[in-house]
């Protein structure tokens, strides 16, 4: 009887597995200290059908009428994830999507980290994110291409336990102007204004020059110089919530007991 138990427990586990899984998703802040904070993080687990922006091309706007309201700029201009949510939901409807704040204040400041855990479709094979990267106007890191990052295989397995993205990674949108005046995440200026730049998302970390030696809104003064290429800003971490060995040695637990309890 106890092996009959032990069987079934272990199939129902592994069908209930197949139709959701638990997955803890960590976000952490690697960047110097005085340098980049990072906005909420937003992200989705899907098809890898939702393709908010393309490298060299301007923004698409995705069903919105003006370029400050595309889906990845609401992102890049202001953190939002407004705009960026139901363009995902539109593309994929059965896409499982979540945000990750900071630990203190919604923002990661230099190093912070914060997690979140989202049940998801293992079918959802693929993870894509946007974060706001301040302070700017309009700089990000995300994934371009959506299928860059599987994150689980074809049988559910999880094969991809963390992204790590350096300097070199930071977007601009090419949607805003450079203008500490209308930038995000300094102790003075409006971020709510904005002027066109109607130029094109590409690679730009080097632009967060405009914003060096200015004091931010958590109270350091900004410093890019403390960025090289190949700095480190930015981890995501995944992992099955419970473990899978955590699990087996559950069932196995209510196994024995329930044999102890029939004796």
């Amino acid at each position: 009887m106890l092996r009959t138990t032990l069987a079934a427990l272990a199939l129902a586990a592994a069908a209930s597995n197949a139709a959701a899984v638990n997955v803890r998703v960590t976000v952490e802040n690697l960047s110097p200290e005085n340098s980049v904070t990072l906005a909420p993080f937003r992200f989705g687990f899907g098809q890898g059908l939702f393709d908010s922006f393309n490298n060299q091309e301007t923004a698409p706007l995705l069903g919105q009428s003006d370029i400050a309201d595309a889906p990845i700029v609401t992102i890049a201009e202001g953190g939002s994830g407004s705009n960026w949510f139901p363009a995902f939901e539109a593309a994929e409807p059965d896409a499982d999507l979540g945000s990750v704040l900071g630990p203190a204040i919604n923002p990661f400041l230099p190093g912070q980290s914060s997690s979140t855990v989202i049940d998801i479709d293992p079918t959802n094979r693929y993870f894509t994110f946007a974060t706001m990267v301040v302070p700017s106007n309009d700089h990000f890191l995300g994934n371009d291409n959506p299928m860059a990052y599987e994150v689980f295989d074809t049988n559910g397995n999880l094969i991809l336990d963390q992204i790590t993205q350096n300097a070199s990674a930071i977007w601009d949108a090419g949607s805003e102007t450079q203008d500490p005046a209308n930038a995000a995440f300094l102790a003075v200026g409006t971020n709510a204004n904005r002027v066109d730049e109607n130029d094109v998302v590409r690679f730009d970390f080097a632009g967060l020059s405009a914003f060096d030696g200015l004091e931010t809104a958590a109270g350091y003064n900004f410093d890019h110089d403390l960025l090289s290429s190949d700095t480190p800003v930015l981890r995501v971490s995944f992992s099955v919530v419970p473990e899978p060995a955590t699990l087996a040695l559950g069932v196995l637990g209510v196994a024995v007991l329930a044999g102890r309890r029939r004796r």
